[in-house]
């Protein structure tokens, strides 16, 4: 495969999975933004999700529907929801030869869909939790199709590496958002709810009841974020399938470049399940958290080094 359509199939997953995880986190903290008594701060997301300075997110932080406004559908804002649809088609459009119809109207439909009129003005003007599940909705099928059509090669394996180097970032970038919200002290008043935000924008408080009878502890939380290998949006469930989609690389790759690849991977895998953290303890969390973030933009760069061309 040439390194031109390994990267597009690479970025278009990646694409896919931005979309998805903002989407989950959009919809739990404006659903916990309707439920608080307090004015509700979006200031962490705006600082995730967005490029605005300190005076110009002060000035919409409380505002749910200007955030949701400038997050998805904000042309001006390079993080938002409906540039990464347009690049994740993008992407799609330039490798055609490389996935199936039924993935591209798939994808197609997903980038018409948000630059419908009637699902902007839902965001802008009605209940926006009506256009947040159907783009959910739109993302499952997605996923579905490209699982049911597409054949387990070469472009399958890049597809699958983005998706789950995408979706570990994610869980880390969304954890350090929530943690942050309590200082990072998850023995605070208000850390349990948060946890639980936190457990919902990862599509695992159904996961985490049945794991735990029913009993929130910050602790055994944060354990299944970071190291439940059957929870499919944990640190260690993505990194280790990384590594399992890599590997079936391995006959396409030249020795060099694989060996590179590998060793990040390895490292950022052993980093992960070797850590001392103290579960209680949120500074070890933090560090934790920081040093998955390196690994794994390592491993991202390690790609555009090695198998995409970029010195």
């Amino acid at each position: 495969m040439l390194s031109r359509v390994a990267e597009s199939v690479f970025w278009l997953a990646r694409y896919m999975e931005r979309t998805n995880g903002l989407l989950r986190v959009l919809r739990t903290n404006y659903i916990a933004s309707q439920d608080e008594m307090r004015e509700y701060n979006w200031r962490t997301v705006l600082q995730t999700y967005g490029y605005l300075d300190a005076a110009e997110i002060e000035l919409i932080q409380y505002d749910s529907r200007a955030v949701l406004n400038y997050v998805m559908l904000d042309r001006d804002n390079d993080a938002s929801l409906i540039n990464n649809i347009t690049r994740a088609r993008e992407n799609a459009k330039a490798v055609q030869d490389h996935i199936t119809k039924e993935m591209w109207h798939a994808l197609n439909g997903y980038y018409l869909l948000i630059r419908e009129a009637g699902i902007q003005r839902t965001i802008k003007y009605g209940d926006p939790i009506t256009a947040l599940d159907a783009l959910l909705k739109h993302g499952l099928f997605l996923y579905g199709t490209i699982n049911v059509t597409m054949s387990r090669g070469e472009a399958y394996n890049f597809l699958n590496v983005g998706l789950y180097v995408e979706r570990a970032v994610i869980t880390t970038d969304v954890t350090d958002i929530k943690l942050k919200e309590i200082d990072y002290d998850t023995a605070h008043e208000t850390a349990t709810p948060s946890l639980r935000y936190l457990l919902y924008s990862l599509s695992g408080y159904e996961a985490y009841l049945k794991s735990s009878r029913g009993i929130v502890e910050p602790d055994t939380i944060i354990k299944q974020i970071l190291y439940d290998e059957d929870f499919v949006h944990s640190i260690l469930y993505c990194t280790s399938h990384i590594s399992r989609y890599f590997k079936r690389l391995h006959a396409q790759s030249i020795p060099e470049s694989y060996e590179q690849v590998d060793f990040l991977i390895g490292k950022g895998l052993n980093n992960l399940k070797y850590s001392s953290c103290d579960l209680k303890d949120g500074q070890s969390i933090r560090s934790l958290l920081a040093q998955t973030r390196t690994d794994l933009h390592n491993i991202a760069r390690a790609f555009n080094k090695h198998y995409f061309g970029y010195n």
